[in-house]
């Protein structure tokens, strides 16, 4: 077998992995990248590319269960489990059930703030010193709402992000439309984070492995990972179904959300659920919105770039089903046509799913892995894997460089659940 030694070995072209690797070859080591398909050709795809310090507040909100109870029953539903038999999902929704209460709920919006806000300031740092032409814009994103009583009633919870330095200005209707001219009359006011930001999240993938080849990392594409050879509690090769061989003195995974999968493998048992998001990628609309929109009562995002518009979101849990559900797409074009003038492109680009690696408690597995000396995890990141992107970078590579971790490591630590 053919047999290829590095530094770091990382497992996942996405940008997770893009963004690590740039990283780590910046700090003087050797690096390859082993990815099953294309360079982000996964959940780094066809999301809608915002930068999101206002997505702080953890998904285990208290009052969630009831909702989530209440959509079981409607297909097009933000949030969806389909009903099977699956004791893993079984385990996780308890889990995740259990922290839905005031205590957790803060303490996740502390971890998830303090993440978020640097990764926030890192990645425009990073897009602007590394060159990435990746339509990059700050200027904020806009929570909306059509219904006054939902929003009066989500105007209390700004005051706790507010504590962990994520701003929003609560703006009525008009104000909405001065912000966004896109948004129709029927929207009765929204709140406005001035810090989030967006891109083009495939642009900034690409962007990304450019880089990574100009300072030397190798990047190798249609690498099917088949097992793993091990001794005396470390990894020595990752073998691929063509029979190759690779090693690393370190070992990354970064597989988004076939890292439990993988981690059976090595009798690691991750607190990873596939989560499915949908988005439709169009020709802008004649008039589209230039500030990034959530539509708040339909937990839809909308996107627009130079280059395209996209309309995306929705959680579905129904294992790694592989199918395009005509349903969710369907309501992301009525939840559009609900809140905005021009809601729909005459030419639909691309429709699009990807798994999005949901963790219970809504933080991501950055560090050492249990188990193994050599084996590094940077997973688990849920919606916001284009935000915490550069965070991660960061933290993974100073954890592995023996450098002092710019914060907290025991927040997002594997080990965290033993």
């Amino acid at each position: 077998m053919n047999s290829r030694n590095t530094d770091v070995l990382i497992l996942g072209g996405g940008v997770i992995g893009l963004v690590s690797a740039l990283r780590l070859l910046q700090a003087g080591r050797s690096v390859t990248i082993l990815e099953r398909k294309t360079v982000g050709a996964g959940s780094s795809h066809g999301n809608c590319g915002t930068i999101t310090p206002s997505h702080a507040a953890p998904l285990a909100a208290p009052g969630v269960i009831q909702l989530a109870l209440k959509w079981m029953t409607q297909a097009d539903a933000p949030f969806y489990v389909r009903p099977r038999a699956d004791w893993r999902l079984l385990g996780w929704l308890t889990r995740f059930a259990r922290r839905a209460n005031g205590r957790d709920y803060l303490a996740g919006m502390h971890a998830k703030a303090l993440l978020l806000n640097r990764s926030r300031a890192l990645l425009e740092q990073l897009v602007r010193d590394e060159g990435l032409a990746c339509e990059f814009e700050t200027g904020g994103t806009m929570y909306v709402f059509r219904d006054l009583q939902a929003m009066e009633l989500a105007n209390p919870l700004l005051e706790p992000l507010r504590a962990e330095g994520v701003e929003a200005r609560i703006v009525d209707g008009a104000e909405a439309r001065r912000l966004e001219p896109a948004l129709n009359d029927s929207i009765v006011g929204g709140h406005y984070y001035h810090y989030d930001a967006h891109l083009r999240p495939e642009r900034y993938v690409d962007e990304l492995a450019r880089r990574v080849r100009e300072l030397g990392g190798l990047i190798l594409e249609g690498q099917e990972i088949s097992g793993f050879e091990s001794e005396a509690g470390r990894l020595t090769a990752v073998v691929t179904a063509a029979g190759q061989r690779h090693a690393g003195r370190e070992v990354l995974m970064a597989l988004g959300a076939w890292s439990p999968l993988m981690g059976r493998q090595l009798r690691l048992d991750l607190p990873i659920q596939p989560g499915k998001g949908y988005s439709i990628t169009m020709k802008n609309p004649k008039s589209w919105p230039r500030l990034p929109l959530v539509l708040k009562e339909r937990g839809v995002c909308v996107t627009g770039w130079e280059s395209g518009y996209r309309l995306g979101s929705t959680m579905e849990f129904s294992g790694y089903d592989d199918s395009l559900n005509r349903t969710r797409l369907d309501a992301l074009r009525r939840a559009a046509g609900e809140y905005l003038r021009n809601p729909l492109g005459q030419e639909v680009r691309e429709e699009w799913f990807g798994w999005r690696p949901m963790v219970y408690d809504d933080l991501p597995l950055i560090g050492r892995a249990p188990r193994w000396d050599n084996l590094w995890l940077a997973t688990g990141h849920g919606m916001l894997g284009v935000t915490m992107s550069a965070v991660t970078g960061e933290l993974i590579s100073q954890l592995i460089t023996g450098a002092a971790p710019s914060i907290d490591p025991k927040i997002v630590a594997p080990g965290r659940f033993a």
